[in-house]
């Protein structure tokens, strides 16, 4: 697998097309941090991790809705493993006027573009949802 974060992201968007409850992937770091930030955004419930072989995790995502329709419109991958994108907290683009949020990779850890503008950091877009 090339993009494991990609993957997570189209497991997310399959199982909310379905309407689904919740989705297993794989357990990495980057992918925890990530579902840190959508958690603390309001994205989705949560997640818990389980150990399912020796050593090999898996996250199990309770995924978010409202009235019927999921609390993750769109969620879109930025930068990918053939075009990464960086951006300086001058230029970090504002996704939908304020409405969604920009994951972003910096030196002081994964986190929405707002918290990064609040400490005046920049760093690698991993992805925009809304």
């Amino acid at each position: 697998m090339n993009d494991p974060l990609g993957d997570m992201l189209t497991r997310i968007r399959n199982a909310q097309m379905r309407g689904k409850s919740s989705v297993n992937t794989p357990a990495s770091k980057l992918r925890r941090w990530v579902l840190d930030v959508l958690e603390d955004e309001g994205y989705i419930r949560g997640y818990s991790e389980t150990e399912i072989v020796n050593g090999v995790s898996e996250l199990e995502i309770e995924l978010k809705y409202y009235e019927g329709q999921p609390v993750i419109q769109e969620i879109q991958r930025v930068s990918k493993p053939g075009r990464r994108v960086y951006s300086s907290v001058k230029t970090m683009p504002v996704v939908r006027n304020g409405l969604g949020i920009s994951i972003v990779s910096t030196p002081k850890g994964v986190m929405s573009d707002n918290a990064a503008r609040e400490n005046n950091v920049g760093g690698e877009i991993l992805c925009r949802v809304f």
